[in-house]
């Protein structure tokens, strides 16, 4: 055993690197093959072949030399580091400066890699450095196709596909095929995920073609000469931004001293920087208040030993192509200002905390859409240009306790609209917005119970608005895309307002979720929500989610559509999901689900039929969606 603990040693320090050049102690063949010997006696476990050749030969006086022969794994590259100096006859070893790309011998562990691979080392990836030793490049590419069939509440007028219909409402089914192309190139310098970059470099170009076929006229398009299909594309910049290290948070910020720090510098390589330009932010868990890629300045860092991280971000929005959703490059009158700080393992380990500051101006503007529909201002009501300000204060939390797991959120928002035109006047905002997740893990199982409130305003006329609305969210609860409520536009029919918009479950009775305006003169929700996930095999994992949606109030309902009484039970909701990885990556997804919403007394008010009579009496229909959505990544 000591033999082969001395042999062993005798390996270690004849492969040791240090400082880009290779140093050998003098050893001989003989101790190296006593060494092999003495690990594993050929075989060095699992059926691993010992190296064929050794890293060094024996040269002049026992001093080994490189093997020019040394394989290096995964796709390489061609190195930018030059040598500084050759070897002299006095050296012990051989220099080599490109301390990433040293080989390994020939042994059935080390793969050579290949540049479409990867899941090797690859340069394309991020593995080897381009330029020196610090400058590495990130390339990515994903393909994502969703196919979606579904029926929804729409409007027949005079216009209509059957021109001898009577019935208000219409034919509902629709299909939607939507294409995206993103591609990202990120070069950082630093030393990959030892510490923090000390620069990156970012661009994400998205090409998006999007097809719709409906079933009426006058929903694709304002001109109902343009039928019942729409196929359009589109071309943007999701990421475009340039960040950069300031320093240890102890230098940048003196007063975030944590222990250890001396001099201004970190032991932790706690860190802050700053990034500018079009970027993703998400300031909560969940996207509640907001989620998206937009133009910006972001301060972040963290301190006291990663405990505590936090953001301070400032945002230009920029206007959002209409039927893709993405970016413009045109620039919106709005303005985002915020701030949040988390706690990791606060109370106990494995729960975080944090407190967050939201500001929203958004200024009077006028805008048509690209179908050219007016989504600034909203076309109900009143119609003036007006400004919405509007501050956020929030507390969430995201973790566990034992086996148990939580999720919690509560917002206050506080502010003024200069003119909403649902109230016809100037109101004060006073709105509240409240969510709780409790869920449990047994085994390959998930059991998860939820609720979701927002606040309703109950009279239209009394100049303060307490129906609770967000920014810009993407609400990933009670079921996200396996949720009909939570996965679909549901316009309120001849008004010009959704009455819930995709990837959020607030009623807003915005006119558009990315082009139009917040809205705190709206119903309200209460969504009671069951879920449950089961990781069935290492690649398929089934979701099944079940909804109770009331509104809060029904007020502002009854005086937007001018009936006496409209019910407060909106629906059940429930869907079932899977999510399939064939090669046990994220490489490769495809998901599927089916998605129903059984409509009760409050929606079968608003959407019923409005005739009687021969060709009348249309009552309100189960409303579903089905989904596929196939993703591939590079």
């Amino acid at each position: 055993m000591n033999r082969a603990c001395r042999s062993l040693s005798v390996v270690v320090s004849t492969l040791f690197l240090a400082g880009g050049v290779a140093v050998f102690s003098p050893v001989n063949g003989q101790d190296m093959k006593a060494a092999v010997a003495a690990i594993g006696g050929g075989v060095l476990g699992d059926g691993v072949q010992e190296p064929k050749g050794s890293p060094a030969t024996s040269g002049q006086s026992g001093v080994p030399t490189i093997n020019p022969d040394l394989k290096v794994p995964g796709a390489e590259g061609n190195s930018s580091v030059k040598p500084k100096s050759s070897k002299k006859s006095t050296d012990i070893g051989t220099p080599l400066e490109d301390r990433w790309r040293i080989g390994f011998p020939e042994w059935n562990r080390i793969v050579k890699g290949n540049i479409f691979n990867p899941y090797r080392q690859n340069i394309l990836k991020g593995d080897y450095p381009i330029i020196g030793q610090h400058t590495f490049l990130v390339l990515n590419f994903e393909s994502e196709t969703l196919a979606l069939t579904r029926r929804l509440p729409v409007p027949s007028d005079i216009n209509s596909v059957r021109p001898g219909q009577s019935e208000f409402s219409g034919r509902g089914e629709q299909f939607i095929n939507n294409q995206k192309i993103i591609l990202s190139a990120e070069i950082f310098h630093g030393d990959t995920a030892f510490k923090p970059a000390d620069f990156r470099l970012k661009f994400t170009p998205v090409f998006n073609i999007n097809y719709v076929l409906t079933r009426e006229n006058g929903l694709i398009n304002r001109d109902v000469r343009k039928g019942t299909t729409r196929l359009d594309t589109h071309f943007a910049l999701q990421e475009a931004f340039f960040e950069i290290r300031l320093g240890d948070t102890p230098r940048v910020f003196p007063f975030l001293r944590g222990k250890g720090s001396r001099g201004g510098h970190s032991p932790f390589f706690d860190s802050t920087s700053l990034r500018v330009g079009v970027q993703q932010f998400n300031s909560d868990f969940r996207g509640l208040i907001f989620d998206d890629f937009n133009l910006g300045a972001r301060l972040f860092g963290n301190f006291r030993d990663n405990k505590w991280n936090f953001n301070a971000a400032f945002f230009h929005m920029l206007e959002k192509d209409t039927n893709s959703g993405l970016n413009t490059f045109d620039l919106r009158a709005q303005r985002v200002y915020i701030a949040n700080l988390y706690r990791q393992d606060f109370i106990k380990p494995g729960y975080t905390t944090q407190v967050s500051v939201h500001y929203n101006d958004d200024q009077p503007s006028v805008k048509y859409d690209q179908n050219n529909f007016l989504v600034r201002p909203t076309q109900a009501g009143q119609v003036r240009p007006h400004s919405v300000k509007a501050g956020y204060f929030g507390w969430t939390g995201n973790g566990h306790f034992g086996r148990y797991n939580i999720n919690h959120a509560f917002y206050q928002v506080i502010g003024r609209d200069s003119f909403n035109p649902i109230a016809g006047r100037g109101v004060r905002i006073n709105a509240q917005l409240a969510a709780l997740e409790l869920s449990m893990d047994r085994d390959w199982q998930r059991f998860t119970i939820s609720g979701f409130f927002t606040s309703g305003d109950g009279n239209t006329r009394d100049g303060t608005a307490t129906g609770f609305d967000s920014i810009l969210d993407n609400q990933i609860f009670a079921g996200g895309e396996n949720s009909f409520w939570n996965s679909q536009e549901i316009r309120l029919t001849r008004a010009g307002v959704a009455l819930t918009t995709q990837g959020s479950l607030i009623p807003s009775l915005r006119s558009s979720k990315t082009q139009g305006q917040a809205n705190f003169v709206n119903p309200g929700i209460i969504v009671a929500n069951l879920q449950y996930e089961a990781l069935v095999t290492p690649k398929l994992k089934l979701l099944a989610n079940l909804n109770y949606l009331r509104f809060h109030r029904t007020e502002v309902l009854k005086d937007l559509v001018f009936q006496r009484q409209i019910g407060s039970n909106i629906g059940m909701d429930y869907g079932v999901g899977v999510m399939y990885r064939p090669i046990l990556s994220e490489n490769m997804i495809i998901k599927a689900g089916v998605n129903f919403m059984n409509p009760l007394d409050g929606f079968k008010d608003i959407y019923t039929s409005n005739c009687s009579g021969l060709g009348c009496g249309q009552r309100s229909r189960l409303l579903y969606s089905v989904y596929t959505k196939l993703i591939f990544t590079f």
